[in-house]
């Protein structure tokens, strides 16, 4: 990706998609966005995103498999994982490294975002 950092939106709301997008564009950030998990999967896997922002609650998704799929994906390409979600669903422990609970604000988002972007090493999320 021409060492442009890029980021990939995974989320059924398109208004957090759209903010989302707008904020990281504007800080010179290449976004790309779905609102499903298997196109989410598909455009991880064609353009190598450095973060993936992964709504947990896309759909009716086992978040354990969600999960799993995804960080398989970022340990792959080296890559950053951000869940946003519950911790614990259906009385589950996810074991994330970096999840932000819903519900949340933009602007800590957005910081922890560029925080993994501005790193140096990968942060994967980690799902039990």
């Amino acid at each position: 990706m021409n060492g442009q950092r890029s980021v990939l939106i995974v989320d059924r709301s398109e208004d957090t998609r759209e903010v989302l997008r707008t904020v990281l564009e504007r800080r010179g950030v290449r976004t790309l966005a779905a609102s499903r998990p298997g196109r989410g999967l598909d455009l991880a896997r064609r353009h190598q995103p450095n973060l993936i922002v992964l709504d947990l609650e896309i759909d009716d998704s086992d978040p354990q498999a969600l999960c799993a799929a995804f960080a398989a994906q970022s340990r792959a390409q080296r890559g950053s994982l951000v869940v946003l979600g519950s911790v614990a669903r259906r009385g589950e422990q996810l074991g994330a490294e970096e999840i932000i609970s819903k519900p949340y604000d933009y602007g800590p988002l957005i910081r922890k975002i560029e925080e993994l972007l501005g790193s140096s090493s990968p942060m994967v999320t980690r799902c039990a």
